[in-house]
């Protein structure tokens, strides 16, 4: 009888646990989906110049107003080009950010794994002593 309680026990135990690694096996996959459909578009503020960033940095539009060829230079042209693309790309990674927070464990931060200034350290353990 004390074995079938401590088995059923056991068994509601593990149904739980179960369930939870169920539901974050499910966030993750939610998370996939909307990583692969981030995108953003900004647009220089005299609206002469469109970008579209995808989730990875890529670059998969740029728009230019027939009239910015006689408003700006190549060389003005190139900047403001370049000032777009880092607008958009600096958006995506903020959602990107966002997306995977949430599911970063407590003990690391986001920025720890993918932080500009990322290191091996934040993955590996500390060197274990040779001399003990």
């Amino acid at each position: 009888m004390k074995g079938e309680i401590v088995a059923d026990a056991f068994q509601a135990t593990v149904g739980e646990l179960a369930g939870q690694i169920n539901q974050q096996i499910e966030r993750v996959r939610e998370t996939y989906g909307a990583l692969k459909a981030i995108a953003s578009t900004t647009t220089s503020s005299d609206g002469m110049i469109s970008v579209t960033v995808g989730p990875q940095g890529e670059v998969r539009g740029i728009e230019l107003n027939p009239r910015v060829y006689r408003k700006l230079s190549a060389s003005e042209l190139a900047d403001a080009i370049m000032d777009q693309i880092n607008r958009a790309m600096a958006t995506v990674a903020e959602q990107r950010r966002r997306l995977m927070e949430p599911l970063m464990p407590e003990e690391l931060r986001y920025d720890q794994v993918f932080g500009e200034n990322v290191t091996l350290d934040a993955f590996l353990p500390p060197p274990v002593d040779t001399d003990a």
